[in-house]
C-alpha cells in the first residue's frame, strides 16, 4: 500500500525558496509568474493494514512541522 504526503508552508509564512524560484523564472523570461510556493512530496510504502490515523501521526511527529506547515495525505 502506498501513501503520498504533500507538505506545504502555511499561507502567511514567508517562503524564501519559492521567492527565489519566482525571481529566477522572471530572469529567464517567464514574466507571468506572480508567486511561487515550494513544498515537498513524500511517498511512503506501507505495510498492509497501516491506517490513515497512523500516517497522520507520522506527519505530526516527523514529516511536517505543524507550526509552519500543513499537509495532505492521499492514498493513490
Amino acid at each position: 500500500m502506498k501513501a503520498r504526503v504533500t507538505v506545504m508552508l502555511k499561507s502567511g509564512v514567508l517562503d524564501p525558496q519559492g521567492e527565489a524560484v519566482r525571481h529566477a523564472l522572471g530572469a529567464l523570461g517567464f514574466s507571468g509568474v506572480e508567486g511561487v510556493r515550494q513544498g515537498k512530496v513524500i511517498e511512503l510504502d506501507l505495510a498492509e493494514g497501516t491506517t490513515e490515523a497512523e500516517v497522520d501521526e507520522m506527519c505530526r511527529k516527523l514529516l511536517a512541522n505543524t507550526v509552519m506547515e500543513s499537509y495532505r495525505i492521499e492514498f493513490p
